[in-house]
């Protein structure tokens, strides 16, 4: 199968080359890069141009800069990437972070559950991050004595990202079947999509695959992202995964009673009620997404 991998990024200069050089080490090579500098102000853009100059495989193209809105700015990115070459002439189409760094037989274990399982239609390994314990300062972890494609060592100095289970494709490291991200209608440019597009996957019968075994190195943990506005964002996104109010009131309550804040659910709601933007779900995917819900709600009671 014939890869194709877009990686947008913005002010990647400590990272974009390692995730680039573990590319280019992968024992799968049937695929194309692209790389899409969205008006990065760092260096960037100069880091992959070094890059791209020994390596055919890979390319770039720069964006100017636009508008920061969490979860659209990067779809929008990827879409820009997506739209620069005839994508219908892949397998499949890969969305990758640019501080991932992947083990050399990444690629190769994603191809073989694509062409073993013909219902695979979203595909990834497992996201780790420095160990919080070992390396309090998780920002400033960088030892210049780190063997970046050394992947012996996790569950030690590298531990499972815990933002979600281990049955979830996340966002850094979604690769889609051509015909599964078809079916999805592509991307949806709004907070949320990484798990919308799960949603919408299972709505056209695909299975999600997450492969235990194989783990990447995200250098930049999610977690300290939005920290302070995390309860207005959950608002946000249950609206934009089209929940209904008691469906989101449920959610909230759960994510509010895990965090123990009473607080983080009064916010929660409040921003779910104040959104008032169309939603890019039809009406039968905001349907299918809400009888998903509630059947796992009523499942998770034992009914």
């Amino acid at each position: 199968m014939k890869f194709l991998i877009i990686i947008p990024a913005h002010n990647e200069q400590s990272n974009i080359a390692l995730c680039l050089d573990s590319l280019k080490r992968q024992s799968f090579q049937d695929f194309l890069c692209i790389i899409v500098n969205d008006g990065s102000t760092d260096q960037t853009q100069k880091v992959a141009e070094d890059f791209i100059h020994t390596a055919p495989d890979f390319r770039l193209l720069n964006l100017s800069s636009s508008t920061h809105e969490p979860g659209a700015k990067v779809v929008r990115t990827f879409n820009a990437g997506l739209e620069s070459l005839d994508w219908k002439n892949f397998d499949v189409i890969c969305k990758y972070d640019a501080d991932i760094i992947f083990p050399d037989d990444y690629l190769e274990k994603i191809n073989r559950v694509f062409e073993t399982d013909p219902k695979a239609g979203v595909v990834s390994g497992l996201v780790y991050i420095k160990n919080y314990k070992l390396n309090p300062e998780i920002k400033n972890f960088r030892n210049a004595n780190d063997n970046w494609a050394d992947f012996s060592n996790r569950d030690q100095d590298w531990i499972f990202e815990n933002l979600s289970s281990k049955n979830h494709v996340r966002g850094p490291i979604k690769a889609y079947r051509k015909e599964c991200f078809e079916d999805m209608n592509g991307l949806r440019a709004v907070l949320g999509w990484d798990n919308l597009d799960i949603l919408l996957a299972k709505k056209s019968n695909w299975e999600v695959v997450t492969i235990k075994e194989l783990w990447v190195k995200h250098l930049r943990p999610t977690a300290y992202k939005y920290k302070s506005q995390k309860a207005e964002k959950l608002g946000q996104y249950f609206y934009n995964i089209g929940l209904s109010l008691p469906l989101a009131m449920i959610s909230s309550a759960k994510s509010s009673f895990k965090n123990r804040s009473a607080k983080e659910n009064f916010i929660t709601i409040n921003s779910f009620l104040k959104q008032k933007d169309k939603r890019s779900l039809s009406e039968e995917e905001i349907q299918f997404i809400r009888n998903l819900r509630w059947k796992e709600f009523f499942k998770n009671l034992g009914l």
